[in-house]
């Protein structure tokens, strides 16, 4: 079998297995021995862990699931021998391993394949995938989280601004875009999917915004489990 081969397959599974780590949920349970799937939103990701645990511990854990993005795309990239950060555009096996990443941080088999949105692990992906546009995407993020203060309407908005910039800009780097277009729009449908319950919110008001005061109610709701957590 092609050494090529053999070093994409396991790169993916690798990847897999990195981006399957469950950041959030280990942050909260070893330094505050609780279970973040019980409180807030139900979720793993950084956003509903600084909402239960703090800014500080959810900074970490948005931190910790870049990284885990980033290394497995760029670890995959060094073994094959194309690390090249906004050269020429990665080759279909990198940019699986990338995908491989994020499907691990959704769908983790460390809890019976029950994760986050993918939006950190994503972005970290494609700071190594398409850095100029992923930079262009964070700036977009920041200004709408800015003016607006809801997280999902930013990640929601990168997203989209991301599918544009790979597919007007992509082609001009060199070499084979048709993966990381192709990439690019999967990701985007998936995050804005997995927001589905958040934009239900944003158009009926309900949603949670950076930073706002919530009434008795909603502080008593987060407190308690869920009665259907988030994906």
């Amino acid at each position: 079998m092609d050494s090529g081969l053999v070093i994409s397959i396991v790169g993916v599974v690798v990847s897999y297995l990195l981006g399957a780590i469950p950041f959030g949920f280990i942050i909260a349970k070893v330094f505050r021995g609780v279970d973040v799937r019980a409180h807030g939103s139900g979720n793993i990701g950084a956003t509903n862990v600084g909402r239960v645990l703090g800014r500080k511990w959810g900074l970490l854990a948005l931190v910790l699931d870049i990284a885990k993005g980033f290394g497995p795309a760029a670890l995959a990239a060094f073994a094959l021998g194309e690390f090249s950060i906004g050269g020429a555009c990665p080759s279909t096996a990198v940019t699986l391993c990338g995908a491989a990443a994020i499907c691990g941080h959704i769908w983790p088999i460390y809890l019976r394949f029950k994760g986050g949105k993918g939006v950190a692990t994503s972005c970290g992906v494609l700071l190594y995938l398409e850095p100029v546009g992923t930079l262009a995407a964070v700036a977009v993020w920041v200004v709408a989280v800015l003016i607006w203060r809801y997280v999902s309407l930013g990640s929601i908005l990168a997203a989209t601004v991301l599918v544009v910039y790979v597919l007007t800009m992509s082609p001009r780097r060199g070499g084979n875009a048709v993966p990381l277009i192709v990439f690019g729009i999967l990701m985007a449908a998936l995050v804005i999917i997995r927001h589905r319950s958040n934009i239900g919110r944003l158009l009926n008001g309900t949603e949670n915004r950076v930073g706002g005061k919530k009434k008795k109610q909603e502080e008593a709701a987060a407190s308690d489990p869920p009665t259907q957590p988030e994906e």
